[in-house]
């Protein structure tokens, strides 16, 4: 188990949130899935509630407003210890603000950043609250890794943000694990070369994508479908671990993952 209790270094993912379109029905899903309980936050807020494992929190999830796309995702927050500073280096090297850096209620300050391909993440910037507050242990995310089709120009551009060291994975797959540069751990990995179709005619945009640790993936993907989401792929074996790629009632990709014994600590 992995406790966070201050804020974690720069360029380290530290929150996850989503907003939906049935608030209620997503709580049921997660709620079951990975033993979740909500705390709303109220209507000052919004009504974001804190999804939290054991009564620590370890996401936020909130009702998605009508005029929004239906087009949702889990949004993979990373730390600042300079928020602004982070999204003019963002600006500089090709990506834009989504959100404007703001203050959260003197919770933190925050941003939503787009990269150059159109992938988009989120900054937080811990005041009162450092972030997840459990990590790496089942209920809890284990890993992100973005998607895109094109993993070099995704490489530089967070290289550029974050000051991140690029370690290439051997063999066949275009995968480029992301590591703090500080210390060498490894904190993320980009997907390239990613079949970006959708079907229909429809493409999907570039996205970073969550992994959830759980204690048996199967039992996961059971869950999944019992709640009305849906398996893409899986569950299969890797070095990694045992995962599938799956989606919730509204259509959000995510993974479950029963990490192997040396991952996740």
């Amino acid at each position: 188990m992995t406790q966070v209790t201050s804020n974690v270094p720069e360029g380290t993912p530290n929150w996850l949130d989503i907003g939906l379109p049935d608030l209620e029905r997503a709580k049921t899903f997660y709620g079951t899935l990975f033993g979740w309980q909500f705390e709303d936050a109220g209507a000052e807020a919004g009504h974001y509630n804190q999804c939290r494992l054991r009564g620590v929190p370890v996401a936020g999830m909130m009702q998605n407003p009508e005029d929004q796309p239906d087009e949702y995702w889990w949004t993979v927050y990373i730390a600042a210890d300079d928020c602004d500073g982070l999204v003019k280096r963002a600006a500089d090297a090709g990506g834009e603000a989504v959100v404007a850096p703001m203050d959260v209620m003197g919770l933190g300050r925050m941003a939503i950043v787009r990269d150059p391909q159109g992938g988009q993440f989120g900054l937080w910037q811990g005041h009162d609250h450092h972030g997840s507050g459990i990590v790496n242990e089942p209920g809890s995310f284990v890993w992100n890794e973005l998607v895109t089709p094109d993993s070099k120009a995704a490489g530089d551009f967070y290289q550029a943000v974050f000051g991140y060291e690029l370690e290439p994975m051997p063999g066949d797959m275009d995968y480029t694990v992301l590591k703090r540069a500080a210390d060498g751990r490894y904190i993320g990995g980009i997907l390239g070369g990613a079949d970006m179709l959708l079907g229909n005619g429809r493409t999907r945009v570039p996205s970073w994508t969550t992994y959830f640790a759980v204690e048996d993936a199967d039992e996961a993907v059971r869950k999944v479908t019992a709640g009305g989401g849906t398996v893409d792929s899986g569950p299969a074996d890797s070095p990694y671990g045992r995962s599938a790629a799956v989606r919730d009632p509204s259509g959000v990709p995510f993974h479950v993952m029963k990490p192997a014994p040396e991952q996740g600590s």
